[in-house]
């Protein structure tokens, strides 16, 4: 018993002993340690200066858009010191250059100036004398180069310390939707606070010790070395999105609006193409400050007649050949609708009352529900309608949908949110109800992130998101689909009509509600919807707030959809096929020129225009179409004798004879339809051939 109690007691004593050695390293620095962030960097080194182990920030990784191209970025910065101590004074008398040298890239100080401080820093033995701080990689190679300092950290006491630092390449493209992360110093919002994990990295590791004025690296080595983070590939179009931004501006420059937002999506993975959200700012110019796309939620108005639509005809309450009584006013107690026709449009069908946006769907809603209200309200919900999307970046609020008997409901609740009163959501919720449509009823997440790369392989890669694979029947995906071309072509969006495509959409006008206050003055203008109509590839949705020149969704964010859709229609080859090479046939040949042949073999592969088997690989040719394909035959050249250039290019018929030695006058365009000289002709020197174009 009594050498149990002994070794009791020696392992206590031991363990006390760790306990305050812990404590000791914890908190027995002589200097406050700096702020690190999420690596443990307590511990002490042997050595007569107080040593500390601190952590070195890892390059963070890039957000690319769906090309490649870097949409963040970061890039090396350092912070340069200099410890005079270790310099012998042979070489410290170049200090006169090394303080040239200075003043020419850091003008901060003159020559004098800097020479002086050179001076005192020696006098005091400074080991850790700042020269610059936030210095890019091209300044740091100048100074590498300076006297002194270039013997390097050991002999000419040069420091540097490598950070990082956050670069947008352009501009504030997509700003709040790219985001921040609190390890950049700000909030955990967009791609870089849903990310982080990935973008990040691991923390290194240095070794440090105190010196009178700061914590100086023991040397240029690292602990530990620390890891870059990965990158994410985001869906984000450039191109698509410079054309979103600019058409929002150019749109709320105009109406002097407060704020806007547009996002488009492919129709059938769910993954954002563009995003934008600008706000006017104190000094009358438009800002990414807030992502109302996204975090922001109102009354959706006349857009959200298609889920009161919805409603309607899955339960069978409707058909959209029925008829109604629009009558242009429609009175609820002491409430009452006005239609943008206050006369009125007399009996019409239930399709032309959605296409022209009668509020008469007030009285039809509460007609067809006026036994049971909740019925209505779950029907929304099994539409998704008042469920997040679940989005990967913050902010994304529940929308508000009322339930029977909760606190607000009251006799007019039901037809005002028929009509998108009293329903609050945000515009990508909304956009993700359209895109359900266009999907016929396959109800996708939206998503900005397609993939995460680690130096250039793939890593991780996100799968289309289905949150609900058929919101509604098909056939009552039809209807709707009949409805929102309806729209476009004879309703309220009938001056969106593209000549090249068909869209569907459905315009909105809200008033904007201003909390306890109720709704204010403002409008918010909304067109949500897809193109082409026949086969959609994207559902996009334009939300305006506070017009001043005009209210309505069609004028005010109608003409930005279809502003962006003909933009991205024009440009996308998809929509092409006679440029795509696909149908291509005997009738649809391609006019193919004398030329290069393996140019010419190259644009006809990529054109998928069947050519000659037997084709020359290389030298020039003569095309010719036979039989439903381009036959191309090889035109000889003799180098001593002038070559036959009529059909060729111009230039390819110049560089041809240039390069035999001999000039070329030109008169004309497009191809060369007659030479001067006969081919087959000798080349002599400094003849001159004249080709005539057409």
């Amino acid at each position: 018993m009594l050498k149990s109690y002994v070794m009791y007691i020696l392992v206590a004593i031991a363990m006390l002993v760790v306990i305050g050695r812990v404590i000791a390293i914890q908190y027995g620095d002589v200097a406050p340690r700096l702020r690190v962030s999420d690596v443990d960097t307590t511990g002490e080194m042997p050595g007569e200066m107080p040593t500390r182990i601190d952590s070195i920030q890892p390059m963070r990784g890039r957000i690319l858009s769906d090309d490649g191209s870097d949409l963040v970025t970061s890039i090396p910065i350092y912070n340069l010191h200099m410890d005079v101590t270790v310099v012998k004074d042979k070489l410290w008398k170049e200090v006169d250059s090394l303080a040239w040298y200075l003043a020419q890239v850091f003008p901060k100080n003159d020559n004098v100036e800097w020479h002086g401080a050179l001076l005192k820093a020696r006098s005091d033995e400074n080991k850790y004398f700042p020269l610059q701080n936030i210095v890019k990689y091209d300044v740091l190679q100048k100074v590498r180069e300076f006297p002194i300092l270039s013997e390097g950290q050991f002999k000419g006491g040069f420091i540097e310390e490598k950070e990082s630092k956050r670069q947008m390449p352009y501009g504030l493209l997509a700003k709040r939707t790219l985001g921040s992360s609190q390890r950049e110093g700000a909030m955990d919002v967009g791609l870089e606070g849903a990310f982080d994990p990935y973008l990040s990295g691991e923390y290194g590791l240095i070794a440090k010790h105190y010196v009178s004025n700061g914590w100086k690296p023991v040397s240029g080595d690292y602990l530990k070395e620390p890891v870059p983070g990965a990158d994410i590939v985001t869906s984000i179009d450039i191109d698509i999105q410079d054309v979103a931004e600019n058409e929002l501006k150019k749109q709320l420059e105009a109406q002097e609006a407060l704020y806007g937002s547009v996002v488009l999506m492919e129709v059938e993975t769910g993954f954002i193409k563009a995003i934008a959200n600008l706000k006017r700012a104190g000094d009358g110019e438009y800002y990414e400050s807030y992502n109302h796309a996204v975090g922001l939620k109102t009354d959706p108005g006349s857009t959200f007649k298609l889920a009161t639509l919805m409603a309607l005809l899955e339960d069978g309450k409707v058909s959209i050949k029925d008829s109604v009584n629009a009558v242009g006013k429609y009175e609820f107690y002491t409430e009452s609708f006005v239609d943008s026709n206050p006369w009125g449009y007399g009996k019409i069908t239930i399709q032309r009352a959605f296409e022209v946006s009668s509020n008469v769907f007030s009285k039809i809603a509460n007609r067809a529900y006026y036994e049971d209200e909740q019925k209505f309200v779950d029907r929304l919900k099994s539409f998704g309608l008042g469920d997040k999307l679940g989005l990967d970046i913050a902010g994304e609020p529940k929308p508000t949908l009322k339930n029977v008997g909760e606190d607000g409901w009251s006799g007019i609740t039901l037809p005002w949110m028929s009509i998108g009163y009293e329903v609050e959501i945000t515009p990508i919720q909304t956009l993700a109800f359209y895109n359900a449509v266009a999907n016929n009823g396959e109800l996708v997440k939206p998503q900005f992130v397609t993939e995460v790369r680690r130096d250039g392989k793939v890593i991780e890669t996100f799968e289309k998101v289905v949150l609900n694979e058929q919101i509604c029947s098909q056939e009552t995906i039809e209807n709707l689909k009949i409805c929102l071309e309806g729209v476009v072509e004879r309703g309220t969006g009938e001056n969106l009509v593209s000549t090249n495509f068909k869209i569907a959409g459905k315009t909105g006008t809200a008033k904007l509600a201003d909390g306890a206050l109720g709704y204010t003055n403002h409008y918010q203008a909304s067109f949500a919807g897809y193109f082409p109509a026949n086969d959609p590839k994207y559902s996009c949705i334009v939300v305006i707030a506070g017009p001043t020149k005009q209210i309505y969704g069609a004028q005010v964010s109608g003409t930005v959809f279809a502003s962006i859709a003909n933009k991205v229609y024009s440009s996308s080859l998809q929509y092409h096929p006679n440029y795509n090479g696909t149908d291509i046939n005997k009738e649809s040949l391609p006019v193919v020129k004398s030329g290069s042949a393996a140019e010419t073999i190259l644009a006809l592969n990529r054109m998928k225009v069947k050519h000659g088997d037997n084709a020359p690989r290389s030298g020039y040719i003569v095309p010719k179409k036979q039989d439903g394909i381009v036959s191309l035959t090889k035109r000889n050249i003799d180098k001593t004798k002038i070559p036959n250039v009529v059909g060729m290019p111009l230039n390819d018929a110049v560089y041809l004879l240039e390069n035999m030695g001999v000039n070329v006058s030109v008169t004309g365009s497009g191809k060369v339809l007659s030479q001067s000289i006969a081919s087959g002709a000798n080349i002599t020197n400094g003849q001159t051939i004249k080709l005539v174009l057409g």
